[in-house]
């Protein structure tokens, strides 16, 4: 037994992040951490919890307790329930934005939120430039860690500089590596029908960022000199860039070998490498390149494990490269330079002291990165975080009363909407739980569902894209060039029934629109939304309906979030935002806050398009009034004056001025459109009663409502079409399911917001 091993500490220990045989360095990382401290603490229990990205998972060795779905938020909150109940001592989280489902891998934080135990985590990535939702998810990460672990003085500099960390919260601790001898690299050679080669190595998994192909077109000018150089690329293409983009980048250095003639000089081992083949490699190397694209890596795997194995390393200057390769382990070269690569090369195979002298200095700085070292200094960073946390509990752990907590949401499923779109688009009804073909489509639903399928595809939905390219297919084929607007209803047979929708149509659709242009990052999308906005969005000015221009104008703040310079999009806001503005000047009197002479459908988006203008026009006089209006609204939709519950406006007749107001039908649109403009209005003020608004109306649809019965339908996904005077409708048509979800996913994208605004304000 080792000699601290007598001193090991007890205690159950649990590793979050990927795990072998999931094919990442994440997943390599995590399990040798997690074994490395497993063997050198024999009285610790580890184990670990890993994250899928697949629906199948991975075949996990026994260490593995619980597993992750990527995309599924709830099962974040059930590893939190799985980590609390079973008395875990700490947890370590291995973070990388990409390995986490949400924006910016934000679900993460729904289970750190919930922990009852000490948080290490260590920080993979750690951005210059984050973007608003990158900085805001690690901002709140560091807030829910006791610690932070960061492989790099550069890495600790940007939380200290960028993200204003305390200093004495980061633990500085190098990227592990296998403890292996120094040895020939002759002696492996023959392993791979290299002998008497000169080799040179580039190993990791396979994407465009690698570089590799300028190690290639430097191989013409290596070979003039040193005939007997072999270049090895050892590692399969990334699972990600094979599921979206196949073995294009593969298959081009493959082509680029073969232009530049050194087809006979390269080899790629196409497959991922366990760590004792991964080890042969490196020993049968006697240079190791690492060509990478850009400076922004702090870390790199591949780097530190040629590093510690003593190998002479030539690389280009990103950030952990610089710090690792100083004081001559190694050599840097310019980004994008075969010349350079070359130069170095040649210069190390004619100088065979200088390699080895550079070796050496590799290897004896590598005999602190050793995984036995490494495995202690994390000891060390965890014995801190639970001495810290006996004496300083955050008050985010603190149990909190319901009134300050958001209630569960219902798991998100949507079978139903699969059932209600088929090859064309989404189809307007159903009988009962069936689709109607008598009644076909509308472009109407299909915007609903195109601006649903973005929200999903903001929360990591893998099926999102599919979805919304099929509903933007419709909307563009929905499109008159002649008239600049777009038809609404569509038989079952494809036959269009009319030239011309109506307004309200051709506003949704450009609402739509502007979502998929403000927040997919998928290109196709973007390209094909852009060319339909542009076209359709002066036609808006021409028609006559308040709510097109609310929808309208939402879409055109949702674009101009990503465009702001597009002057023409700001011209028709500024338009159309002033019309509501003048109706609501010229209807609204003591009580009666409202923009008409009556309140009929879709009321609260009304409110919600001036909310959202107001505050980007900088204009009081609108937010006044879309504050006023609202708050008017959600006063009325109240069921007594205690406001224990939701009701809509009926649309059996709606609400005349000074006349009877209709209790039902009770429409879902309603109790939608009431969320989206309450978690606009707690966005803008951030006061919490508009986030109570927002849940309120929301449980309509979970039964908290006139009758005590759900409108949502747990079985199928679906939401019933309105609440009459006896009954739910037991139809489960496009609008109101679409209705359902666009609520839901609202919430769950504002849940993260309201959870980041209250752990900056309590640091």
């Amino acid at each position: 037994m080792k000699k601290n091993a007598t001193k090991s500490p007890t205690g159950r220990i649990a590793f979050i992040g990927n795990y072998l045989p999931r094919q990442c360095g994440i997943a390599t990382f995590t399990t040798d951490l997690c074994e490395a401290i497993a063997t050198e603490y024999p009285g610790t229990s580890c184990f670990a919890l890993p994250v899928n990205d697949i629906e199948d998972g991975y075949a996990y060795p026994r260490r593995v307790r619980f597993e992750l779905n990527e995309k599924d938020i709830d099962s974040y909150l059930r590893a939190a329930d799985f980590l609390n109940i079973n008395n875990v001592d700490l947890v370590c989280l291995q973070h990388e934005y990409g390995i986490f489902g949400g924006r910016a891998g934000r679900n993460i934080l729904a289970l750190l939120r919930e922990l009852r135990m000490p948080v290490v985590t260590t920080l993979h990535t750690v951005l210059c430039e984050p973007n608003d939702d990158q900085r805001a998810v690690l901002e709140e990460l560091v807030a829910l860690s006791n610690r932070v672990v960061v492989m790099s003085e550069r890495g600790a500099e940007f939380l200290r500089d960028v993200y204003h960390v305390n200093a004495e919260k980061i633990d500085l601790i190098p990227h592990g590596i296998p403890d292996v001898p120094f040895v020939d690299p002759s002696f492996h050679k023959d392993l791979f029908g290299v002998e008497g080669k000169m080799v040179l190595l580039s190993f990791g998994l396979l994407s465009a960022n690698k570089g590799i192909e300028n190690v290639i077109a430097a191989l013409p000018a290596i070979l003039a000199k040193h005939p007997n150089v072999v270049y090895i690329v050892v590692g399969a293409t990334h699972p990600h860039v094979i599921q979206h983009e196949g073995e294009a980048y593969r298959l081009s250095l493959e082509w680029l070998a073969q232009e530049k003639g050194v087809e006979g000089n390269v080899i790629f081992y196409n497959r991922f490498v366990d760590l004792e083949e991964l080890i042969q490699f490196i020993s049968a190397a006697d240079i190791y390149i690492t060509p990478y694209l850009n400076e922004a890596q702090i870390t790199s795997g591949t780097l530190a494990y040629t590093l510690g194995a003593g190998k002479a390393v030539i690389s280009t200057p990103y950030w952990y490269a610089e710090e690792m390769l100083a004081d001559e382990r190694g050599a840097l070269v310019p980004f994008k330079d075969p010349a350079a690569i070359a130069e170095q090369v040649i210069d190390l195979l004619d100088n065979e002291s200088k390699r080895h002298a550079m070796r050496k200095r590799a290897y004896l700085f590598g005999r602190e990165m050793i995984w036995p070292t490494v495995a202690r200094r994390y000891m060390d960073s965890f014995d801190r975080a639970r001495a810290e946390r006996r004496y300083f509990t955050p008050p985010a752990f603190a149990v909190k009363p319901l009134d300050r907590r958001p209630g569960e949401l219902p798991p998100l499923k949507l079978d139903h909407l699969r059932h209600m779109t088929d090859e064309t688009g989404m189809l307007q009804h159903a009988v009962f739980t069936v689709p109607n073909y008598r009644e076909g489509y509308t472009t109407d639903d299909n915007a609903r569902a195109l601006l649903v399928s973005t929200l999903l595809e903001a929360l990591g939905s893998e099926e999102a894209l599919d979805l919304a390219h099929r509903y933007l297919a419709f909307i563009w084929y929905a499109f008159n060039v002649d008239t600049g607007r777009f038809r609404n209803f569509m038989s079952y047979e494809r036959r269009w029934l009319e030239e011309s929708g109506s307004d309200d149509s051709h506003g949704r659709v450009l609402w739509a629109l502007g979502t998929v242009l403000g927040r997919s990052n998928n290109a196709a999308l973007q390209n094909m939304a852009g060319r339909v906005f542009e076209k359709a969005l002066s036609a808006i000015l021409q028609t006559t309906s308040p709510r097109a221009w609310a929808f309208a104008l939402m879409g055109i703040q949702e674009y101009l979030q990503r465009f702001a310079g597009d002057r023409r999009a700001g011209k028709v806001r500024e338009e159309l935002a002033g019309r509501l503005l003048e109706l609501y000047r010229r209807n609204h009197a003591d009580g009666w806050r409202w923009f008409e002479p009556s309140l009929t459908y879709c009321n609260a988006a009304l409110p919600h398009a001036l909310l959202t203008c107001g505050e980007a026009m900088s204009s009081p006089e609108m937010s006044q009034a879309g504050l006023e209006s609202l708050d008017w609204l959600a006063g009325l939709q109240r069921a007594d004056a205690a406001g224990h519950h939701f009701v809509p406006i009926g649309s059996n007749g709606f609400y005349p001025r000074d006349g009877e107001r209709a209790r039902f039908d009770q429409q879902p649109v309603e109790a939608q459109a009431m969320v989206s403009a309450c978690l606009e209005a707690y966005r803008i003020t951030d006061d919490a009663r508009w986030r109570k608004e927002a849940r309120r109306a929301f449980d309509w649809f979970l039964g908290r409502n006139d009758l005590h019965l759900p409108i949502y339908d747990p079985t199928t996904g679906g939401c019933r079409d309105g609440l009459h005077a006896d009954r739910p409708n037991a139809n489960q048509g496009a609008e109101s399911t679409l209705a359902f979800l666009q609520a839901s996913l609202e919430l769950r994208l504002a849940e993260n917001i309201v959870v980041n605004l209250e752990a900056r304000s309590s640091q």
